[in-house]
C-alpha cells in the first residue's frame, strides 16, 4: 500500500477562483471527491459569486494524446472566503491563483496548516520558495509536503461576454505529463506519489505520468510561460494591438498569440531565451527540460509535448507548421496588461535575471525582454518588481548553500 494512500478519501482545498481554480475544483468534484473552493476578498466577490446556486460547468475539447476527458456541471461542497473552513481537514491543498496572489494566499493559509497535508502550487513560478520562507518567518513547523508543478493541468479559459464572466470553464487541452518537485527535494518522491490521489492530475496519472524535476528550481525553469509568452507578446505586440483595427473584420478577443503572433524570427528569440535558462541551470547545478531547437518552430512551440507527448525518436508527436494557419492555440493576450507580460516579465524573467547576476551568467535576451516590456509599461521592471532573490529567501547564497537548501532544506536563515 502506498504511504500516501491516506489522501484518497480526504477533502481537497482549492485556493483561487480563477480559470485554473474553477477548473480544478470542478474536475475534482466530478471525480467524486469533496471539494472546498476558497478565494480572498475582494476577488471573491466576483470569482465565487452565486457558485453555490449555479455550480461550475466544466467542458471543452480537452485535447490530449490519450483522449482523457471529464465534463459536467459540478456543485462544490464548500464555497467560502473563510480559509480555515477550506483548509481544515483537507489532504491536498491546491494553490491555483496567479503568482501575484501567492503571498496573500500563503499568509492566510499558513496558520491553519496541519501535519500530513500536501500543498500543490499550479504553476509554481517560485511559489514553493516563497511559501517555505513565509513559513519560517511565521514560525510554522507543521510537517507538510510543499511542491510545485511546471504548469497547470489544463489550458483553460473562463467564458465571458464583455464584463460578464460566467461560471463556465472550457479546457482547450489536458496535460499528460507535468514536471514536479518538492522543497526540499528529499520530499519529492512522496510528493509525486501523492499526485495519484489528486483527481485534477488524472490525465497525467493515466497518461505519461509526472516528470521528476531536479529540485524546485528545475520546475521553475520548466515553466514554459516566460520563454513562450514573453518574446511572442513583446515582439508580436503590433499584430495584437492592430487586431480588429488595421486587421479589420476580426473580433479583438479572437487574437491568439500562438495562431497569429508567432513567426520564425520570434521563435528564434524564444530558442535563445531558452539557451540562457540552460546556462543558468548549469551554473547553479540543477536540472531543466531538454528541447530540440526545431521544437520551438511550431505554432504551439514546446507546449505541444505537454499534452501530445513525444514519439519514439524524442520528437513532437504533433507539429503545427509556422507557414500554415492554426486554430489550436488559446486566445489572448488582448493588451499589454495581460498576465503574459505583467506576470511573466516582472516575476519569471526578473528572477532569471537575478539568478544570472548572483551566479555569474549573462542573460542579454531575457534582459532585453524586461527592458522592452518596461518601456511599454513606462516602468523599470528591474526596480519595480517586488520579486527578488531576497523576497524568495535565497539571496547571498553561494551555489553550495543554495543546493543544500534545495535538496535538504538547510537554510542559512
Amino acid at each position: 500500500m502506498s504511504k500516501m494512500e491516506y489522501l484518497k478519501d480526504l477533502p481537497v482545498a482549492v485556493l483561487g477562483g480563477g480559470a485554473v481554480g474553477k477548473s480544478c475544483a470542478a474536475d475534482i468534484k466530478l471525480a467524486g471527491r469533496e471539494v472546498r473552493l476558497f478565494d480572498v476578498p475582494p476577488f471573491a466577490e466576483k470569482s465565487l459569486k452565486d457558485l453555490d446556486k449555479t455550480g461550475i460547468l466544466f467542458d471543452g475539447i480537452q485535447r490530449n494524446k490519450y483522449c482523457f476527458e471529464r465534463s459536467g456541471r459540478a456543485f462544490i461542497d464548500i464555497v467560502t472566503t473563510d480559509i480555515e473552513k477550506a483548509v481544515k481537514g483537507a489532504g491536498h491543498i491546491v494553490v491555483s491563483c496567479g503568482s501575484w496572489g501567492h503571498e496573500a494566499m500563503f499568509r492566510a493559509m499558513i496558520p491553519y496548516l496541519e501535519d500530513g497535508q500536501v500543498v500543490n502550487v499550479f504553476t509554481d513560478n517560485f511559489g514553493c520558495l516563497l511559501l517555505r520562507k513565509l513559513m519560517r518567518e511565521m514560525g510554522c513547523t507543521k510537517k507538510i509536503l510543499v511542491g510545485g508543478w511546471s504548469s497547470a493541468p489544463y489550458g483553460t479559459r473562463l467564458e465571458n461576454i464583455g464584463k460578464c464572466v460566467f461560471p463556465h470553464v472550457s479546457a482547450k487541452y489536458r496535460a499528460i505529463t507535468l514536471r514536479g518537485a518538492a522543497l526540499p527535494m528529499t520530499d519529492t518522491d512522496d510528493f509525486l506519489e501523492a499526485s495519484k490521489y489528486l483527481p485534477c492530475m488524472d490525465a497525467v496519472t493515466n497518461g505519461d505520468g509526472p516528470s521528476k524535476g531536479n529540485t524546485i528550481l528545475d520546475v521553475d525553469f520548466a515553466n514554459v510561460n516566460p520563454v513562450i509568452h514573453v518574446p511572442a507578446t513583446v515582439l508580436g505586440v503590433s499584430t495584437m494591438e492592430n487586431w480588429g483595427v488595421i486587421f479589420g473584420g476580426y473580433d479583438k478577443t479572437s487574437y491568439s498569440m500562438y495562431s497569429h503572433g508567432l513567426c520564425p524570427s520570434i521563435c528564434e528569440v524564444q530558442y535563445q531565451f531558452y539557451g540562457e535558462e540552460i546556462q543558468l541551470a548549469k551554473a547553479i547545478g540543477v536540472g531543466t527540460p531538454t528541447y530540440k531547437k526545431e521544437m520551438f518552430f511550431s505554432r504551439r512551440s514546446v507546449l505541444t509535448q505537454e499534452y501530445m507527448g513525444l514519439d519514439e525518436n524524442g520528437d513532437d508527436n504533433v507539429v503545427f507548421p509556422l507557414d500554415q494557419p492554426s486554430s489550436e492555440g488559446n486566445t489572448g493576450p488582448n493588451s499589454i496588461h495581460h498576465r503574459y507580460m505583467t506576470e511573466d516579465v516582472p516575476i519569471g524573467c526578473k528572477i532569471y535575471h537575478d539568478l544570472g547576476v548572483q551566479y555569474g551568467v549573462q542573460t542579454p535576451i531575457i534582459d532585453a525582454m524586461i527592458v522592452l516590456a518596461g518601456a511599454m509599461h513606462r516602468k523599470n521592471f528591474f526596480e519595480a518588481s517586488r520579486y527578488s532573490l531576497a523576497y524568495l529567501g535565497i539571496d547571498n547564497m553561494s551555489k553550495e548553500e543554495l543546493l543544500a537548501y534545495l535538496h535538504k532544506g538547510v537554510s542559512k536563515a
